[in-house]
Parts: C-alpha cells; structure tokens; sequence
C-alpha cells in the first residue's frame, strides 16, 4: 500500500492523503493568508472524508472542477457540515484565492455525495472502507481501509492474506463531551496514520475547565456584565450551548453555529444526548440580527456564544466593540489560537484587529480549553492498542519529535514530510 501525504505532513491544516493512487483521504485547506491547499495535481477514483472541519473538508468541492466526478463518501453529517463551510466560504470569499472552487462545483458534490453510517462498510476505488465513531464531532470518523477487500467480505487480525489495512484516526478524542462521547473503537490494523494536534500538551479535567468557566461567567453576570464566549460554528458552539444550560447561564447564540445547531438535531444519533441538545437549544435565545439586536444584547446580563472562535470575522465583530471599554465585561476563549489571528494577539497583547481597526480591550480576557482533540495521554492511551503495529504520525506542529516519543517507548514509527510517498 502505497500512501502519499499531500498534506497535514508536520503541519495542521490542508489534510490530504492519497492511497494506492486512487483513493483520497480528506482534502482540506490551510486557512493562513493566503490560504493553502493540498500539493500535487490529484485526481482520484474515490474520496472518503473523516470530518466536516475546514482543514479536512475545505478544498472538497474543487476536485470537481474539471472532467472527473469521483464518488465522495462520508456521514450524513459530515456531508452536511461540508456542504455548509463551502457555501459560507463562497458567501464570503467566492471569485478570489480564498476560494478554489465554484457555486456549479459546490453543485456537483451534492450529484456524487455518498452517504454512511459507522460500522457499515462499503467500496471505494477498490478498497475495503469501513467508518467508526472518532468522538471529535458529529460524524467524526475512524476510517478503516483494506486493499483488495469487497464490502462484504471480513478479515480478522489472523488472516495473512497480503491485504493490508489502513487505520487512518482522523482527528479524535477520548474523553467524553458534553456534545459527543469519546472514542472507544480499537479496530485491527496493520498500519496507522495517527493526529497528533495535541501531543505535547496535557489538557486539564473537562469537569474542572468547566466548573471554572461557569463560576467565571455568573460572576460577571452577578457584577452586571455581559460575558462574550467566542466559539467555533461546528462542535464548540452547541458545547457551550450544553454548557450554559447545565449551569443555568443564560446565554445568546449568534453566527454559523445557529445552523449547525439546527442541522445536527436532525441527527440524533450521531450526538451523546440528543434529549439535553434539544433542551440547550431551548435554553438559548438565538439572534436574528434584526433592528440592531446584537448591540442591544450587548447591555444584557448574559453570555454570547457566537462565531468566530478566533475573532477573524462573523457576529463577534459587533459584539467586541461594544463591550471592551468597560472592565466588569468578560471575553472568555473556548478554544486554541491560531498565532497571528485577532483571538491569540488579544490574549497575548490586550489588543486586537477588529474590522480593520486596532482596538484596545479594557474587558478582562480569559481563556478555556474545551479542545475536542486527544492529549498525550490520551494519545498514548488510544495508541497502547497497536503497539506492534507501524504508526505513520501526521497532523500537528511536533510530528518529528512526537515520533521519537513513541520510537523511545518501542513503537514502530516515523513522521512523513509533505510530498512524501510511504510505502507500507
């Protein structure tokens, strides 16, 4: 098996793996200025995506810019959520470098889009493919591929065939959210290509990172002001939703993750409780945007939970503004920033780029990690069941040195560049 890694190789962002030269993992974009997209001229028989992230689904709709129509296979709501970022990036960025496809290619994923549920197997440019629950987000995925198999044929950890397979992780976690439970699935492999986002960092104990933001938030609230919860449309948003509502926050929802919110109550299953989202989603009051309702919000004692996460654009960038001069106000981060974006040079400095203008920021600044990726240990923990098998590590800003982690610990292990074609 034959794998060429046309991104994600030593980096986050622009995931994008080839395999046997027919079958494409994820293809994804880099959201750096200006953004990057996965090397190499691709066109491949299949495409099977992990999840609907931007760094793993951004790209998806230009590979259908020219003649080829090869099938795209996923979740349904991994579909979904793919299908939403590329309308808001052609919304926004339409016509420029910012994006690489069109409104008649966006069109066309919809005429080849193959839907799958975990544990259903299927074939895809002739290999074996089967997903299993990633614990990242909804429709997360485990992607299990085996060479040379049809979809209804099995292979146990005893077979010696000649068909290898593939585990490519995907982004994962496990530990439970509020939003989605962990992964628990282990399933064999003879190769695995493994995310390594947060292989040097050691998260904190969800129940505790919570404990402190809800105590954080109703004590700005106690004092009179209004506490601004920047959030990630896919995922981050419906789990501060579910957070607020454990905690009888009251809380606003603004941008992306409204839709997201609604679309995924479609998909009970694909959710860890679907009876608390739909009570979350209850809870919260969602903004239209009408009449000038956001600066109105902004004189309520309440929490806003809007896009973006990193304060690179959507609803925040009226709500910052409002509520920055005044000390008692609260701008809590939910999630990693990006060096360079507004959210990181905020916390770093005090002061950020809000639509084009450097602002001062007199309110307190605090941040949270909710991250949904594994840490080292968990990692490892995930890890200790392949430890004699090849692990290929990708997806982070450390993959060498996490490599040598491993090779210390007796794994098999090496980190590919990017281009890079491994074969195994």
């Amino acid at each position: 098996m034959d794998l060429q890694f046309l991104g994600g190789a030593g980096e986050v962002g622009r995931s994008a793996i080839l395999v046997n030269e027919s079958l494409l993992l994820d293809f994804g974009m880099k959201t750096d200025s200006p953004p990057q997209y996965p090397v190499g001229d691709v066109t491949p028989d299949a495409v099977v995506v992990s999840h609907g992230h931007l760094d793993h689904v951004g790209a998806i709709p230009s590979l259908l810019s020219g003649r080829a129509r090869p099938p795209i296979h996923w979740t349904p709501p991994t579909y979904e959520l793919a299908m939403t970022l590329a309308r808001d990036t052609l919304k926004l960025h339409g016509g420029t470098m910012q994006c690489p496809f069109t409104e008649e290619d966006l069109r066309r994923v919809t005429e080849v889009a193959e839907t799958h549920g975990y544990r259903e197997p299927f074939e895809a440019a002739g290999h074996r493919v089967e997903f299993f629950d990633a614990g990242h987000i909804p429709g997360s995925a485990h992607v299990l591929i085996t060479e040379g198999c049809s979809p209804s044929s099995s292979r146990t950890q005893s077979d010696d065939d000649g068909e290898t397979r593939l585990l490519y992780t995907g982004d994962f976690h496990t530990d439970n959210q509020r939003l989605v439970s962990g992964t628990t699935a282990r399933p064999d492999a003879d190769v695995v290509i493994c995310e390594s986002t947060y292989a040097d960092v050691e998260h904190e104990e969800r129940a505790a990172v919570e404990d402190r933001f809800a105590e954080s938030v109703k004590t700005t609230l106690w004092e009179g002001g209004t506490v601004v919860v920047p959030a990630f449309a896919i995922g981050r948003t419906q789990e501060m939703m579910l957070i607020c509502a454990e905690h009888d926050i009251p809380c606003y929802v603004d941008g992306m993750g409204k839709q997201v919110t609604e679309m995924l109550r479609q998909y009970p299953e694909f959710v860890r409780d679907a009876d608390a989202l739909k009570r979350a989603k209850s809870h919260a009051r969602f903004v239209t945007g009408r009449d000038g309702q956001r600066k109105r919000i902004t004189d309520q004692k309440a929490a806003i939970i809007t896009t973006s996460g990193m304060l690179s654009g959507g609803p925040a960038m009226t709500y910052i503004p409002e509520i920055r001069r005044n000390p008692t106000n609260k701008i809590t981060m939910t999630g990693y920033q990006v060096e360079g974006t507004p959210g990181r040079d905020l916390l770093d400095t005090g002061r950020a780029e809000i639509d084009g203008r450097v602002m001062p920021v007199s309110a307190q600044i605090e941040s949270y990690d909710f991250s949904a990726h594994a840490d080292r240990e968990g990692i490892e923990g995930f890890l200790s069941a392949y430890e004699d098998t090849p692990i290929l590590v990708n997806h982070g800003d450390s993959t060498t040195w996490f490599a040598e982690q491993l090779e210390a610990d007796g794994y098999e292990t090496r980190a590919p560049s990017l281009g890079e074609t491994v074969e195994v």
